[in-house]
C-alpha cells in the first residue's frame, strides 16, 4: 500500500492519502481541513479518488470530510456509529476550537469490528478501537504490515480520554486486545506526530510499561 502523510488544520493532524498502485485508486483517511492542500496531494500523484475514511469524528480529523464529499461526489466510510453524536455536533466543534464552518456529513457505510474497507483491489481491516471516542476505528492493511490509528496510540503516548465519553480504562483496552495482536513488526500512522511501531510503543510506551 502506498501512503502520503498530509499535516493538516492547525492542530498538525495527519491526514493520510492512500493508495492502491495497480489501480491509482485512492482513499482520504481523516480530512480534517486544507482541502485545496489534500487534493494538490491526489493530484501530484495522478491518483483518481475513489472514497474517504474516517476514523473518529473529532474536528481535526473529520471537519473537512462533508465538504470534500460533495466537491468530489466520493462515499464516506466510517467512524462507528457511536460517533454519531459528534459529527451531528460539527458545527458546535467549529465554534469550540475556532474552525472554518464544518459540515454536517452522512456515512454512506459505518464500520465495525470485523468489517473490511476496499481501496482499489487494496482490502484494509477494520478494528473499532473506542475510548478516544466511543466510535473510533484503525484501518489495517496486512500485506504491507501499516496501520493508520488515528488518536488511539501516539509514538510515546495515547489519545486523551477527556472530551465526552471518552474513558481511558477502555482506550487501554483497546491498544492491549487490537493493536498489539497486530504484530510487533507493524508500523503505524498516528493522528499526531510521527510514526511508530507496535512493538516499540508495546514495549516502550510509558503508559504501559
Amino acid at each position: 500500500m502506498n501512503f502520503s502523510i498530509i499535516p493538516v488544520t492547525p492542530f498538525v493532524q495527519n491526514c493520510t492519502l492512500i493508495w492502491c498502485g495497480e489501480t491509482r485508486l485512492a482513499a482520504v483517511v481523516d480530512p480534517g481541513g486544507d482541502l485545496e492542500q489534500i487534493l494538490a496531494e491526489v493530484g501530484r500523484h495522478q491518483l483518481t479518488l475513489e472514497k474517504i475514511l474516517i476514523t473518529h469524528a473529532h474536528i481535526d480529523h473529520a471537519g473537512g470530510a462533508g465538504a470534500l464529499a460533495r466537491r468530489t461526489g466520493v462515499p464516506i466510510e466510517g467512524p462507528h456509529q457511536d460517533d454519531l453524536f459528534w459529527i451531528e455536533g460539527m458545527p458546535d466543534q467549529s465554534r469550540m476550537f475556532n474552525f472554518p464552518g464544518a459540515e454536517v456529513f452522512h456515512p454512506s457505510r459505518w464500520l465495525h469490528q470485523g468489517d473490511r474497507v476496499q481501496v482499489g483491489k487494496l482490502l484494509l481491516d477494520v478494528h473499532h478501537c473506542p475510548g478516544h471516542t466511543p466510535g473510533h476505528v484503525i484501518f489495517f492493511e496486512p500485506t504491507s504490515r501499516l496501520a493508520i490509528v488515528g488518536d488511539v496510540l501516539f509514538k510515546g503516548s495515547i489519545g486523551r480520554t477527556d472530551f465526552p465519553r471518552g474513558d481511558t480504562a477502555t482506550l487501554l483496552n483497546s491498544i492491549r486486545q487490537r493493536l498489539w495482536p497486530l504484530g510487533d513488526d507493524v508500523r503505524f500512522v498516528a493522528g499526531h506526530g510521527p510514526m511508530s511501531t507496535i512493538g516499540f510503543e508495546r514495549r516502550h510506551n510509558p503508559f504501559f510499561t
